[in-house]
């Protein structure tokens, strides 16, 4: 069983996008990840030989420091990591676990909330699409309101379905995800606040 896992970085701020905005979270972001997004954000992440190791009593240790008690592990894609210890230790600490995932590998670990965040670089595995709590689109042109309905068709009824502008687009593409939303309110509207205000 997995003790230890490479962490690119990790903090604590505020939830930026999805559901859970504006709530303090520590963030674990770790290394690792075969999706390749080009426009990823994050692409040091993608080695996970790059990063340091750290055992789950370390980062829970770390994330312990702050008061806010929601930790969400991302990266990279953490689902390529047994996220069940870490996910154990931070129960027993008194977090509630969040995720951020492109569901292109299965979903393990004892987890409170599940984002979805598929790409078209790797497709998401049917049954990381069931359980998600959220489906959040990054909107990058046009062509992805088709994308993301087909990915909609799959999630649960009590998923909820958010669009979110890649960032360097946002300003192209944000008025044109709020008509989409207007004409489809089953959709939400992500943004990523944390740039906004420009915290990590």
């Amino acid at each position: 069983m997995n003790n230890s896992y490479p962490v690119m970085e990790h903090f604590y701020t505020l939830q930026g996008e999805g559901l859970h905005t504006g709530k303090a979270a520590y963030f674990i972001r770790l290394g690792g990840c075969d999706v390749g997004c080009v426009w990823c954000d994050v692409k040091d992440s993608w080695d996970a030989s790059k990063h340091p190791v750290m055992t789950t009593e370390q980062i829970v240790a770390e994330a312990s420091q702050y008061e806010g008690r929601i930790a969400v592990i991302t990266g990279g894609e953490p689902c390529m990591h047994d996220l069940g210890p870490l996910c154990d230790a931070l129960h027993a600490a008194g977090f509630a676990t969040h995720i951020e995932t492109s569901g292109a590998h299965p979903i393990s670990g004892a987890l409170d909330w599940i984002t979805l965040s598929p790409k078209k670089f790797k497709a998401p595995l049917e049954d990381c699409l069931a359980h998600a709590g959220e489906l959040k689109v990054v909107v990058f042109n046009k062509s992805d309101f088709g994308w993301a309905e087909q990915h909609a068709a799959k999630v649960g009824k009590s998923c909820l379905l958010y669009l979110q502008p890649e960032w360097s687009k946002h300003d192209v593409m944000t008025p044109l995800i709020i008509d989409y939303i207007k004409k489809h309110p089953q959709w939400q509207l992500s943004l990523q606040t944390h740039k906004y205000i420009n915290i990590p």
